[in-house]
């Protein structure tokens, strides 16, 4: 008889490959984050060059693997390939607009945005940089928020010289929250837009995945956040010229919007339209 009536060995061929989903061709691009499978190593592509590519983790660390290697994203395989040549079409800047081609920078506006440190304006000069300086917007850092009511009565805003101002932990009950509560009751408020995010420093506002993380570490009140962030990262952090080199470590991962948190992105464009609105 030439029936087999247990049917066709399961066990017959490569069964351990057939139960696995093939790898999906993705171009290795900067700031793309895999696993190389093998080794269990997580990192960032910095590099592809001569068919290996360069990864590094979130301790700064940098190892080399060969791009035709064993990688995943979010637990699924991937084929890394180099990346393909961006197809030709209209430019887009890095907050997502469509770039205006040929544009120079508008003569500054009166209206103002002012944000809490340097790092937040440096953060938001990186994506919107392009959008404000079409739109003549100026970006101004109060360092710190706590004296933003005298801020205001030095620069009196109008109807034609409104403030928009991004505030970091933004929550409700929080000093924060109070500030913006009486600047909006205040003489000023008509033309004081003040907005902010949820997070307790603008670095919580990159998206972690961006540095190999699943999420930024949890810092006591005790600690100064930058501080124990960058301790439990295995960051140096004895001085501010370490905190300084930490922050741009993380900017330097920043390339577009879609490198930060809804919860900013939202913001950020809500106060560049308050102050452009055309008054008549």
């Amino acid at each position: 008889m030439d029936d087999d009536r247990y049917g066709r060995d399961v066990l017959s061929g490569d069964w351990k490959r057939s139960s696995r989903p093939a790898p999906t061709p993705t171009d290795a691009v900067r700031d793309l984050v895999v696993e190389e499978s093998r080794s269990g190593f997580t990192g960032a592509v910095v590099r592809v060059e001569a068919g290996t590519v360069e990864l590094e983790d979130w301790k700064g660390r940098v190892r080399a693997f060969p791009l035709s290697g064993s990688f995943l994203i979010d637990g699924a395989p991937v084929a890394l390939r180099v990346p393909r040549a961006a197809p030709q079409g209209r430019a887009r800047t890095a907050s997502g607009s469509f770039a205006v081609g040929d544009a120079r920078a508008r003569v500054a506006r009166q209206s103002r945005i002012f944000v809490e440190g340097r790092h937040d304006a440096e953060l938001v000069e990186k994506v919107w940089g392009a959008d404000l300086r079409v739109e003549g917007v100026v970006v101004e850092y109060l360092e710190g928020v706590d004296h933003l009511a005298e801020v205001l009565a030095e620069f009196r805003p109008t109807a034609d010289r409104r403030v928009g101002v991004l505030v970091d932990h933004l929550v409700p009950g929080s000093k924060e929250s109070r500030i913006a509560e009486a600047i909006t009751r205040g003489p000023h408020g008509r033309h004081v837009l003040v907005v902010g995010h949820p997070f307790v420093d603008v670095w919580q506002a990159v998206v972690p995945a961006r540095l190999g993380l699943t999420r930024w570490p949890e810092v006591p009140r005790s600690v100064e956040w930058k501080h124990g962030v960058c301790e439990a990262l295995g960051w140096p952090h004895d001085d501010q010229a370490d905190i300084a080199a930490a922050w741009q470590r993380i900017l330097g991962r920043v390339r577009a919007f879609g490198d930060l948190e809804p919860a900013l992105l939202g913001r950020v464009e809500q106060l560049i339209d308050f102050v452009t609105v055309d008054q008549g």
